[in-house]
C-alpha cells in the first residue's frame, strides 16, 4: 500500500466546481486502487496542538486566521517550507453537514493558509513552495496548477485545460503569471495530467513539455445508484416543486454563467426559436453574467406585455443541491451545453449517464465526450443553436434515439474505465 496525497484547493467550495468533483473522483478511485489516501487542504483555521481544537477549527467556517499584510509578507518571503498538520476527525465533531463535500480520505491535513500564501510567495519571487507532512508521501497529485510541491514525493499536476491562453478574454487571470506558473510546472513535475486529448494537444503545443510527459486519463463521473434509480413519480415531483415546470417538458443548462459557456448566445437563439418549451439556467454568476444575460436583464423590468411570454419560458435558479441536481437533468427534455470551450465537459457526461438527450458544442473537447451520441452544434452560430432547440422539441424519436446512444457513450467514461487508465498512470511512479 503507498500513500498519495491529494490537494484540497477546490474541495472546499460549499457550491462545488468541476474541478472539485474531479478531486472527489480522484480520491475515490485512489482508494479503490488500494491505495492510502491523504488530503491536504490550505483552510484559514489557525495552527493549535490540541488535536480536539484542530479538528473543531477545521470544520469551523467562521474561524480563521487574522490576515494581516506583515502575516502575509513573513510567509511569502520565508524560505522556509510549508508545514501540514494531520487534522483528527474522531466523531467529536459532527460532519454530517460536509458530506456532500469531503472527499474519500484516510487523513486529513492541513497548512494554514497554504495555497493563497504559495501564490504570492510564486509571484513575488518565482518559487514553488515545498510542503512538509507529518508521515511520508510517495506521490502527490495535484488536482490543479499549483506552485507547491512534495519533496521526496513524486509529484504528478492535472492540467484540465488552457482556456486563459485559448480564449483569454474567457478569464480574469493574469495571463503572465499564469503562463510563468504553467511553464515552471512543466520543468518540475514527474508528469503532467489531462482528462482530454484535445487538451493534452493545447498543453504540448503552448507549453512545449515533451509528449512522453503528459497523460490524458479522461474521466468518470460518480453518482449514487439512489439517485439514480430514484422513481419516475418521485422525479416529476420534485421538479414541480422546484421550477414549477413539467416533467420531460423543459430544457436544461447547469453550471456557471460566464463568457466561455456562452450563454447569451443559448438564450438569444431560445428566444429566437419561438418554441414555448421552458428554459431553465441554474448557476451563479460569475464575471461578465451582465453580458451574458443581458437579453433577459432587459426583459425583466416591468410586467409582461398582454400575449409575451418570453420572460415565463426563462426560469434561472441560483443553485440547487446535488440530489435536486440529479432529479432536474433526468426529468429534462434535453440537456444544453453549448460551451465555447472545455477540457472536458462533465454536465454532458453527467447528462448522458442519466439518460437525458444532449445538445453541445462541436468545439474542444466535446466531441470526444459526447462522440455520436448529442446534437453537436456551431456555438458562435445562435441560428445553428436554435436549429438544433427546435429539432429536439419537435422531435420525440431524436430524443428517444440520443438518450439511448447517451447511455452506450457513457459507459466508455465508467470509473472502472478511468480507474484504468489512472492505475497505469501511477504504475510508472509507485
Amino acid at each position: 500500500m503507498k500513500n498519495v496525497l491529494i490537494d484540497g484547493y477546490n474541495l472546499g467550495l460549499e457550491k462545488g466546481t468541476g474541478v472539485a468533483t474531479y478531486a472527489r473522483n480522484l480520491s475515490l478511485e485512489v482508494g479503490r486502487l488500494g491505495h492510502r489516501t491523504s488530503v491536504l487542504y490550505g483552510l484559514g483555521a489557525p495552527p493549535a496542538r490540541d488535536p480536539l481544537l484542530r479538528e473543531i477549527a477545521f470544520f469551523d467556517s467562521e474561524t480563521s486566521t487574522r490576515r494581516s499584510r506583515l502575516r502575509d509578507l513573513a510567509g511569502i518571503v520565508s524560505p522556509l517550507a510549508a508545514r501540514a498538520a494531520a487534522v483528527p476527525v474522531t466523531g467529536a465533531v459532527v460532519t454530517r453537514q460536509f458530506g456532500a463535500r469531503l472527499p474519500h480520505y484516510d487523513t486529513l491535513y492541513n497548512a494554514p493558509d497554504l495555497f493563497r500564501r504559495a501564490h504570492g510567495r510564486f509571484h513575488a519571487w518565482g518559487r514553488v513552495t515545498p510542503v512538509r507532512l507529518p508521515a511520508r508521501v510517495d506521490l502527490a497529485h495535484w488536482t490543479y496548477p499549483l506552485p507547491l510541491r512534495v519533496p521526496g514525493a513524486a509529484n504528478l499536476y492535472t492540467l484540465h485545460d488552457l482556456v486563459p491562453l485559448r480564449l483569454p478574454y474567457t478569464t480574469l487571470d493574469n495571463k503572465r503569471r499564469y503562463l510563468a506558473l504553467l511553464r515552471e510546472i512543466a520543468r518540475r513535475a514527474d508528469h503532467i495530467v489531462t482528462v482530454s486529448e484535445c487538451s493534452r494537444r493545447d498543453i504540448i503545443d503552448l507549453t512545449g513539455i515533451a509528449p512522453d510527459r503528459v497523460t490524458n486519463t479522461y474521466q468518470s463521473v460518480a453518482i449514487p445508484a439512489r439517485l439514480i434509480e430514484t422513481p419516475e413519480a418521485q422525479v416529476a415531483r420534485e421538479v414541480e416543486g422546484a421550477l414549477g415546470a413539467g416533467y420531460r417538458d423543459y430544457f436544461l443548462f447547469w453550471g456557471s454563467i460566464e463568457p466561455k459557456k456562452n450563454i447569451g448566445r443559448m438564450v438569444e437563439a431560445y428566444l429566437a426559436s419561438g418554441i414555448e418549451t421552458p428554459l431553465v439556467i441554474i448557476g451563479a454568476r460569475a464575471w461578465r453574467a451582465e453580458g451574458e444575460l443581458r437579453l433577459l436583464d432587459a426583459l425583466a423590468p416591468g410586467k409582461p406585455a398582454r400575449g409575451d411570454v418570453r420572460r415565463g419560458r426563462i426560469i434561472q435558479v441560483p443553485y440547487v443541491p446535488f440530489g435536486l441536481l440529479v432529479s432536474l437533468i433526468r426529468g429534462a427534455k434535453a440537456a444544453l451545453f453549448p460551451s465555447l470551450y472545455e477540457g472536458f465537459g462533465l454536465p454532458v457526461l453527467e447528462a448522458m449517464l442519466l439518460g437525458t438527450p444532449v445538445l453541445c458544442a462541436d468545439t474542444s473537447s466535446l466531441p470526444e465526450v459526447a462522440g455520436q451520441a448529442a446534437l453537436a452544434v456551431d456555438p458562435y452560430d445562435s441560428a445553428a443553436i436554435g436549429a438544433g432547440l427546435r429539432a429536439l422539441d419537435a422531435d420525440a424519436g431524436l430524443r428517444a434515439d440520443l438518450a439511448r446512444r447517451g447511455r452506450e457513450q457513457a459507459a466508455l467514461f465508467s470509473p472502472e474505465r478511468y480507474r484504468a487508465r489512472l492505475s497505469a498512470l501511477y504504475q510508472g511512479f509507485l
